[in-house]
């Protein structure tokens, strides 16, 4: 089947299948080559035998004519409509429902950063497609947090490892080499930054700050990071707030425009606290209060109206500001397990040196260096990788979507054998076709 390469879900059409009765199972065997539709059967498909016939027996038929409605995209229309010409077929597009969601189905790129998306769910039909800056995100906060330049080296080498193929062992995960390796690379350029390569060894100088010497801007600054995400969350979820419902909805949704000026707001709030400017707290007092009025006016349409919707209206206001300062606050962990990282291997260096000595002493300091960075390098890894998925779940994706989509199951059973004899002009199925009772008829 065709792909369209461009960013976002590819363009689905709802179309029916029509086609002359005689050659339902005909234009089915097409339908399931293209891999190109998803159809809308009365039952859970298979990938049997018997899936051919079931699937023609679901069939609508009136008159000379059967068809079958079902999804697919846009870009493969001219193709199946081209492969089912010659029995009669035709394709036709549907107008869509708008209380139907049509399938999702994404473009070939990004498909390591995708995962990321796809463990948290299906990304819904209307929305953009945030794979890639769920990947660069990721990558980023990862790296501040295990910032070392030796640690991430390893990380980057065990990339290009992947890449190679050559550990068959981990052959199934070859197509996560640049994730694995763009982590490396973002933990070696943070390293760089704090001064770090196997711990504080001074085999790279200080370019920015030494964390455990100056743990107060380190903890600014993953705030700032923290801020920078939640700002594009924020953008992306009020365009995808448009898109689901129009900006009637986007202007009082709390991930969308009334949540982003909130978030607006606190920031100019920060800004002017931190250089004293009133007029900066001024503007955020009222952008504060037009955000948290259109909030309270779309949780009380959400809850129905009434004495009641007002009561539960004003416990959601007051969670959604709460929240919205704890999410804020959780970034700061990028700060605090980036000083645990440093902390650690301080530890393992000062054991080394301690222990230096030049007799048999050395090797005991060897031994424990290249166990305590062992040891590190996989706690280490694996907590900021933990951490970093858990700032991309909760506090990211969370305002990135507010409902789950469905992914675009094509109809495509394997059918080789009876394929080959339909299309060789044997109706050696034909007869099972007229006793199955799913046959829709119409008048």
């Amino acid at each position: 089947m065709p792909r369209r390469e461009s960013q976002g879900p590819v363009r689905m059409e709802r179309v029916a299948l029509v086609v002359p009765e005689q050659d339902r199972q005909r234009m089915l065997v097409e339908v399931a080559r293209s891999g190109a539709v998803e159809l809308d059967l009365p039952y859970a498909p298979g990938s049997g035998a018997e899936e051919l016939e079931k699937a023609a027996a679901a069939a609508i038929v009136s008159g000379p004519s059967a068809a079958l409605a079902g999804w697919m995209p846009r870009h493969a229309i001219s193709a199946l409509a081209a492969a089912i010409a010659p029995l009669g077929g035709a394709v036709v597009p549907l107008s869509r429902p708008r209380w139907i969601q049509p399938p999702t189905m994404l473009d070939g790129g990004a498909r390591v950063s995708r995962t990321l998306v796809d463990t948290y769910g299906t990304v819904p039909y209307a929305d953009l497609d945030p794979s890639r800056l769920a990947g660069f995100a990721y990558v980023l906060m990862f790296g501040m947090m295990f910032g070392d330049v030796g640690h991430g080296a390893i990380l980057l080498v065990a990339g290009l490892l992947l890449r190679s193929g050559r550990i068959k062992v981990l052959a199934k995960l070859q197509r996560s080499w640049l994730f694995v390796w763009a982590a490396g690379l973002a933990a070696m350029v943070f390293g760089a930054l704090y001064g770090e390569a196997f711990g504080p060894t001074g085999l790279v100088p200080v370019l920015w700050l030494d964390p455990l010497a100056n743990p107060v801007p380190l903890l600014v600054a993953g705030l700032g990071v923290g801020a920078f995400l939640l700002a594009g969350a924020y953008a992306m979820g009020t365009i995808n707030r448009v898109r689901e419902g129009g900006w009637g909805y986007a202007l009082y949704a709390r991930s969308g425009v009334a949540g982003s000026l909130l978030f607006l707001a606190v920031g100019l709030l920060v800004w002017g606290l931190g250089t004293g400017t009133g007029v900066l707290i001024l503007a955020a007092a009222v952008i504060a209060l037009g955000a948290l009025v259109f909030i309270f006016i779309g949780l009380f349409i959400e809850a129905g109206g009434g004495a009641t919707a007002i009561f539960q209206a004003v416990i959601e206001l007051v969670d959604t500001v709460i929240r919205l300062g704890s999410n804020l606050v959780s970034f700061a962990r990028l700060a605090a397990f980036g000083l645990t990282h440093a902390a650690l291997l301080m530890v393992v260096w000062n054991g080394t040196t301690a222990l230096w000595a030049p007799d048999w002493r050395a090797a005991a300091a060897i031994l424990l260096f290249l166990v305590g960075n062992i040891v590190t390098f996989g706690l280490e890894a694996l907590v900021a990788g933990i951490q970093a998925l858990r700032l991309e779940y909760y506090e990211l994706f969370s305002r990135i979507f507010q409902s789950e989509g469905r992914p675009f199951r094509p109809w495509s059973p394997d059918l080789s054998p009876t394929a080959s004899s339909i299309t060789a002009g044997q109706p050696t199925a034909e007869p099972a076709l007229h006793s199955i009772p799913a046959e829709r008829q119409l008048p």
